[in-house]
């Protein structure tokens, strides 16, 4: 897919990652590694390889040829540094058309606004060219940074998801997250 989403007034450009984008990952993952961790699923010391960002990058490409997801990098527009990731997941076609949508940015990149613009370009992305009734995301019950984003960008909390993902070495609840696309397009 070549496939790019600005947003000029934020200084962001979402595009697909592809296998020649996994040393910018791995730069990425490796300067966030502990910032990260408290939100993430351990990983294995081989994944902060190139050959791990690779196979990553790998995997991400055939979902995104299967038609069950795709991963976007968040760049800087200025000089078009990777800033951090955005993707439409686990897609689900027939009566339910829904996805889920996961992020993550850099420490450096946090409270500048770059995630909710990257999030309202992904939800009119989902809604108008996927066809999408419905994106779902979840949040730790402590990432109030994240469940901000979220709400900005229009979605309505509805509950709690018990032990929901292993998180950090730990089965977490989550506070989970659905935007309607009757709920954006009724706007536009």
């Amino acid at each position: 897919m070549s496939l790019t989403l600005y947003n000029h007034s934020q200084g962001i450009l979402l595009r697909p990652l592809r296998l020649e984008d996994a040393q910018a990952l791995l730069e990425l993952r490796c300067a966030n590694k502990d910032f990260l961790a408290p939100f993430e699923p351990l990983r294995e010391e081989s994944f902060f390889t190139l050959a791990g960002q690779q196979q990553f990058l790998m995997q991400r490409i055939q979902s995104e040829e299967s038609g069950s997801g795709c991963l976007f990098g968040i760049f800087a527009l200025e000089d078009e540094r990777l800033a951090g990731t955005i993707a439409i997941s686990n897609i689900v076609r027939g009566v339910a058309q829904y996805a889920d949508v996961g992020y993550m940015m850099a420490q450096q990149e946090q409270g500048k606004g770059h995630m909710t613009a990257a999030i309202q370009l992904i939800v009119q992305y989902s809604f108008k060219a996927l066809g999408l009734h419905r994106l779902q995301a979840a949040t730790l019950l402590h990432n109030k940074g994240s469940q901000r984003v979220l709400q900005k960008a229009g979605f309505q909390e509805e509950g709690i998801a018990r032990k929901m993902l292993c998180i950090n070495g730990e089965w977490q609840d989550h506070r989970r997250y659905a935007l309607l696309a009757e709920d954006i397009l009724q706007d536009n």
